[in-house]
Parts: structure tokens; sequence; C-alpha cells
């Protein structure tokens, strides 16, 4: 079963990140012990010469995690075929105990690489590279988390087996599971939908106020509320936008929305959530060093079109999910 293609792919991609990673920590170290913009030392310019070699597989590497957080669902649910009473993705990551932990590792990659990568970008339109010591460190730090993540994924794949019986989603997010899932997926759709639209419109709105305003505390709370609305979307794609595209009172499965049965819905869904939320981080991180010298126009720039980005992303996923709630034929709401 591992020698699936797209397994292959994404344990390669793994490998490699993994490799790549290693490879540029000794130079991250000498970076940011050794970094001094102002000398004209041998050591300075080779230093300078090499962070475009490091900092252009870093960031190929950031990307390659990023879409390989697509592929891994996408193969999940391909893979759901395989295994008796699997109905979807979730059955494929139920087989074995790490297929869970191994999706919750890539999402936190995922946004992680998404900071990483606008960071990387701010600092190299910066004439004096004001962030790279910070970058590089960030990478020291992303190092763990990409082989832990790479760790979980090899450990999965080698301990999937045909002959499991598995558990599909109805029997994850029903009721009676004692699960944090299903107590999200259990929640009454009233309550559900208000935190919904309340926690969407607040990031919306976050995020438009800094877009104008550019201040440093508007960012900040561009960034929190991000966060908090990709937490409300969440539960409100489980506890009641799913159950409007299914028409079915009780499946509340967030993983057979991108199934072709259901016209791949779950991708328009997901895919401008998730880019919203990462661009309202990065606007809210960027906040932290807008301040330093010669990153105050570019940093502002950058932090300003992110939010303006996340404000529109959060309002096309809001106008997606209320769109499919008000085209369907289930009544929750009395």
């Amino acid at each position: 079963m591992i020698f699936q293609p797209a397994i292959i792919a994404l344990l390669l991609a793994s490998a490699l990140s993994v490799a790549m990673l290693a490879a540029a920590a000794p130079f991250a170290l000498q970076l940011i012990r050794r970094w001094d913009i102002a000398c004209g030392s041998e050591l300075q310019l080779r230093l300078e010469r090499r962070t475009y070699l490091f900092s252009t597989l870093t960031a190929l590497v950031f990307v390659v995690q990023i879409v390989a957080l697509l592929l891994t669902v996408f193969n999940a649910d391909r893979m759901a075929a395989m295994f008796v009473g699997a109905m979807c993705a979730v059955g494929t990551l139920n087989a074995n105990a790490w297929g869970f932990p191994m999706l919750h590792a890539q999402i936190v990659l995922f946004f992680l690489a998404a900071i990483w990568l606008v960071l990387n970008h701010v600092d190299n339109q910066a004439r004096d590279y004001p962030l790279v010591r910070v970058k590089y460190a960030f990478l020291l730090f992303l190092l763990p988390v990409v082989a832990v993540v790479a760790a979980l994924q090899l450990r999965y794949f080698l301990d999937l087996r045909a002959d499991v019986i598995t558990s599909c989603c109805g029997s994850l997010f029903s009721e009676g599971s004692r699960t944090l899932t299903s107590e999200i997926s259990g929640m009454e759709a009233r309550p559900a939908l208000l935190l919904f639209y309340a926690a969407l419109g607040a990031a919306v709105f976050a995020n438009a106020l800094h877009a104008g305003l550019e201040r440093r505390w508007s960012g900040v709370l561009a960034g929190l509320a991000s966060a908090a609305a990709f937490a409300a979307a969440m539960t409100g794609i489980l506890s009641f936008v799913s159950l409007y595209v299914y028409e079915h009172p009780h499946h509340h499965c967030p993983f057979c929305l991108v199934k072709p049965e259901y016209g791949y819905q779950g991708y328009l869904l997901y895919l401008p959530l998730f880019a919203a939320t990462a661009a309202g981080l990065g606007a809210g991180v960027l906040q932290f060093f807008v301040r330093r010298p010669g990153l105050v126009v570019p940093g502002v720039r950058a932090a300003t079109r992110l939010a303006g980005f996340a404000a529109c992303g959060f309002a096309l996923f809001s106008a997606i999910a209320t769109a499919m709630v008000a085209r369907s034929n289930l009544v929750l709401l009395g």
C-alpha cells in the first residue's frame, strides 16, 4: 500500500524537506551568530551570497508542505475504497492511530510555513534584510516540526493494512461518541450559527480595519480574530453547514464535502478559509517587526495587503457557506 503514487510523493516530499532544512541548519546557526550587514568582511559577503540560496530552498520546502496538506486530504479520500468500513477520508485516517495526529500536525505546519513565507517575503523587500536573523531562527524552530510531520507520515503509511476494518465518519461524529469532534458536531444549530457569523464578521471587520488604519494594535487584533474565525468556521462546518449540504440532520462529516457526489463543494469552503486564516495570521505576526528600521514601509504595506486579502477571504467563505445553507432543502431552524 505504501507504493501508491500519492503516498510515495508525500513521503519523498517530507524526506527532502527534512534533508534540506537539516542542511540549512548549520548555515542558520552561523548566520544568527555572525551576521552584520554593516560589516564588509569576507565572511559577511559570503553569508549574504549564501542566504539567497538557502532562502530560496527553504521557501520551496514550505510551499511544498503547504501543497502537501491538500494532497494528504485528497489521497485519504481516494484511498477510502481500499478499507472495509471506510466511506471517506475519515475511514482512511482512522485505519490506525497515526492518521489524525498526522493530519493535525500538517495543519499546524501549514500555518507556520505560511508565516515563514510572509516573513521571508517582507525581509527580501527591505534593503538591509532586518528579519534575516528572525526568519533563520524560525527555520531552526520549524525543522523539528517538519521532522515530526515526516515521522508521523511514515509511521501512518507503514502501519496501513488493507485487511483492517475501520470506522466510518458516522461513528466518529455521532452524538454517542465521546470525542471533541462529536461534542462540536452535536452543538445546537442556532448557537453554532450565531458563533459562526459573529466570529467571521469580527474577522472581516478586524482585517478590514487594519487595512485602513495600519496600526500595530489593529494588526494584532486582525491576527487574533483570524485564528478565532478559523476555529468558529470549523465548528460551524461540523455542526450545521455540513448538514445543509448533505440535507441530512445527522451527517456531520467535514471530509465528505470534498467528495465528487457533493460536487467537491468542500474545496470551495476550505481553500478561502485556510488562505484567509494564513493571511490574517501573517498580518498579525508582522506587527511585532514592522517598527524595525528598514521595515516600516515594506512591512506595513505587506501587512495591509494581507489583512485586505484576509478580509476578502473570510467574506468569500461566509458567502459560500451562506449560499450552501440557503439553497438546501433541509430545515433545522424553526
